[in-house]
């Protein structure tokens, strides 16, 4: 995920809705592959040919996820590369925890409720957020926190976070998940509830013959 979002900074772009839907796998041969898609709200950060970046600005409203986006995005900061990441940061602690602390909130209106998401996610510590889990996701987070308007954010640091602790914690790059395993196991059942009908059509066409031949 951050080396595809690395791969659409680079590009001059930031995508501005970082959320699990956003993230899919692909199929077949590419069922390894992690495509990002819904390019809707994405906006250019820099001129492609100079690299000059966007000028700083505050009062904007919300654009985005906003249980996955920034808090500077809750703050009306214009967004830059930051921001994406730390929405990743968001989508990660949302599969290993299940849910975001600021999920389910009650609200009259849109505005309340962002307003609502936005003091909790404010509030809420990293460390409280990332309790239970390797230390490498409270770092990511830190980190894309700490970062300013225009830096550059350093992904080769990022992605090292993860890949040491993806090594220390005894995985393999097998590119076998959870949901692969998931989908073999449906199809060897399917497949074999298939045979099964079929074994069972095939008894059923005997005695019909059988009941021909008798009358």
């Amino acid at each position: 995920m951050i080396a595809r979002i690395e791969f659409v900074h680079s590009k001059s772009v930031i995508h501005r809705d970082m959320k699990p839907d956003n993230f899919l796998m692909g199929t077949g041969k590419k069922g390894h592959h992690v495509y990002v898609v819904d390019f809707g709200l994405a906006k250019k950060y820099r001129d492609p040919r100079t690299h000059q970046h966007i000028p700083y600005k505050e009062g904007k409203s919300l654009t985005g996820t906003a249980r996955y986006c920034s808090i500077n995005t809750h703050l009306g900061i214009e967004q830059s590369r930051r921001d994406d990441l730390e929405g990743i940061g968001y989508i990660l602690m949302y599969f290993l925890r299940g849910s975001l602390p600021w999920q389910g909130l009650k609200a009259h209106t849109k505005q309340e409720k962002y307003s609502r998401i936005s003091e909790r996610k404010q509030t809420t510590p990293v460390e409280t957020l990332c309790k239970g889990f390797p230390a490498e996701f409270a770092a990511y987070l830190n980190y894309t926190r700490s970062l300013r308007f225009e830096d550059k954010p350093d992904y080769s640091y990022l992605k090292r976070l993860f890949r040491e602790l993806f090594i220390r914690e005894g995985y393999h790059v097998d590119y076998v998940f959870d949901w692969t395993l998931k989908r073999i196991h449906e199809n060897l059942k399917a497949e074999g509830s298939g045979q099964q009908d079929q074994k069972q059509q095939q008894q059923q066409q005997q005695r019909e013959r059988e009941n021909v031949e008798q009358a």
